[in-house]
């Protein structure tokens, strides 16, 4: 062989197909794995004995979920060993529409970060409650054709697909033959078979493990989901084996920056997944050539000829530490920082997202005596949530939250066209005592979101989230506490990981402070607007039972 551009020696070698370590050279030529001799090379890298794996791929991320810019995330998590991405960028398109998966496409151009997009299928996520933008199957059918878009992502409104409904079944058809991701929590018997029938081949939404092995049987692939809320790594790891390997992987999800600078990235999920007992080279595997090989990415996920020399030096497989990391055959990260500058391509802001007009008085509701109301209960460390009926807190005849038991008003404000909606329901477990927390990042619609003692705290807290152009934020009598803002769509900051993840933690001990109890109050409100995961949400046109799948009115006839 000529003289090649790199050559890594003395590594104990991952061969994913085998499944067992060697050590063997790794020969680089113009960022592609040539072979594994070499005798001449103008870069020789001595491993010491380290590993050198594949580089790791997160199977299923909403980038807008770690609240920062391409470019800020691709700092953020190289260092952690992740090379490639499967994004879904649904949160920015119900805020921005095409416009803002535009705008991300744009934006990730030239990093050394591969990240892939799926054609967001759930623009709305439901038929309840506003979004900024409406994506039918002609827009899903073009998107599909746009490079770097793989298939379709999460089918969120699995009760519409079993139900057959033909906008749905028309964007599964345009998809045919191409990856389509699920989510179905909860789905089985029957309902599953029919939903899985239709098209979607992956679910990250299993939450017990009983779920996870019927999905697995009915022919899905199970992405194992380990987020900063959405924890269900615990709970499904007993799933991956050798033999299920192939059909299990692993995704982050929403996973937002104070996650990623505390706790890493897909080397958490593999440092947890090793501790639990399966092989290193079992784990690897299900991060790397497998999901590439799902989504249909060739040359991507193993060390071998002709494949992308992304790739890993890991120092110990159970601490999981990881010394450098490789993107197209360069060195991009070392010791814990990326060792190359990291530019995104500019990329305009297509335009203000914040369009919020309240009524008078938008949160009062009269209460007749011995009424009863449906209540959320919270779930810490889920996005699911409980239901219940219970009788309120009344004042002169109108609802009013009640720190004693932990009953706090919830309401959900449209923020895209201005048409004043406002959705009021009663929240269990957040344990405000004082105060009122607010967002802008509200699952999948993004209508303004917040929880509070009082009318006057809502208000206020609202107020500082459509002066500043979206965010989140803590209030208290008066006094801002904390406040993280996000001008991009009302969703990301234009800020370092290292800055929004310094204003998460002043929101969370913010929150602590008003005697939230809550390990990640912030991406917990953000969840309880969405209304394809049970049992009881709330959008701005009202409370939605999913588990019916309806709207229903906070007041029990």
């Amino acid at each position: 062989m000529s003289r090649v551009d790199t050559v890594i020696r003395n590594a104990q070698v991952l061969d994913v197909f085998g499944g067992a370590f060697r050590f063997v050279d790794v020969v680089v030529q113009d960022g592609v794995i040539v072979g594994f001799d070499a005798e001449d090379a103008a870069h020789v890298v001595d491993a010491k004995g380290r590993y050198l794996i594949p580089g790791l791929i997160d199977a299923h991320i909403h980038a807008e979920s770690t609240q920062l810019t391409p470019a800020a995330l691709a700092r953020a998590i190289l260092p952690h060993g992740t090379t490639t991405l499967i994004a879904d960028p649904h949160e920015i398109a119900n805020v921005w529409g095409t416009e803002g998966i535009r705008y991300l496409i744009h934006a990730v151009r030239g990093l050394p970060l591969h990240i892939h997009f799926m054609a967001p299928s759930c623009v709305p996520a439901s038929p309840f409650g506003s979004s900024g933008a409406v994506l039918d199957a002609e827009a899903i059918r073009e998107m599909l054709s746009w490079d770097g878009v793989l298939g379709l992502g999460e089918v969120m409104n699995y009760p519409g697909v079993v139900a057959g409904d033909p906008d749905l079944l028309a964007k599964l058809s345009a998809a045919e033959g191409m990856p389509i991701d699920g989510h179905a929590p909860g789905l089985t018997g029957e309902a599953l078979a029919t939903y899985v029938r239709r098209g979607p081949s992956t679910d990250h939404e299993c939450t017990t493990l009983a779920e996870a092995r019927e999905k697995l049987a009915a022919g899905m692939h199970i992405l194992i989901r380990e987020g900063t809320t959405a924890r269900n790594l615990d709970s499904l790891i007993g799933l991956l084996n050798e033999a299920t390997a192939p059909f299990v992987h692993f995704c982050t999800d929403d996973r937002h920056a104070e996650t990623l600078v505390e706790e890493g990235h897909m080397d958490d999920l593999m440092r947890k997944a090793i501790r639990h007992g399966v092989s290193p080279a079992t784990a690897i595997a299900s991060a790397t050539i497998h999901p590439a090989r799902h989504y249909g990415l060739p040359g991507v996920g193993a060390i071998a000829p002709g494949y992308r020399a992304d790739l890993l030096l890991v120092d110990d497989l159970e601490a999981f530490n990881i010394d450098q990391t490789w993107v197209n055959g360069e060195c991009v990260a070392r010791d814990g920082a990326c060792c190359v500058d990291i530019v995104s391509a500019s990329a305009t802001t297509p335009r203000a997202s914040m369009d919020v007009r309240l009524p008078e008085d938008p949160f009062v509701v009269a209460v007749p005596e011995d009424a009863e109301v449906r209540i959320i209960e919270v779930q810490a460390r889920q996005v699911v949530t409980g239901a219940r009926i219970d009788k309120p807190s009344v004042e002169n005849g109108f609802l009013v939250a009640d720190t004693t038991r932990d009953l706090l008003k919830l309401v959900v404000v449209e923020r895209h066209l201005g048409t004043g909606n406002v959705g009021i329901g009663l929240v269990h477990g957040f344990g405000l005592q004082r105060g009122a927390l607010a967002s802008s990042v509200a699952h999948d619609s993004h209508n303004l979101i917040a929880v509070g003692t009082s009318d006057e705290e809502l208000l206020h807290a609202l107020r500082v989230l459509v002066d500043s152009g979206g965010g989140q934020v803590v209030v208290a009598e008066g006094q801002v506490l904390a406040h993280l803002a996000l001008p991009i769509a009302g969703l990301m900051s234009d800020q370092s990981v290292e800055e929004v993840a310094s204003d998460g933690r002043a929101l969370d001990a913010a929150a602590k402070q008003l005697s939230c109890s809550l390990p990640s109050p912030f991406m917990t409100l953000s969840f309880l607007g969405l209304p394809v995961i049970p049992s009881l949400k709330l959008t701005d046109a009202g409370l939605v039972d999913v588990d019916r799948f309806e709207g229903v009115p906070l007041l029990v006839e």
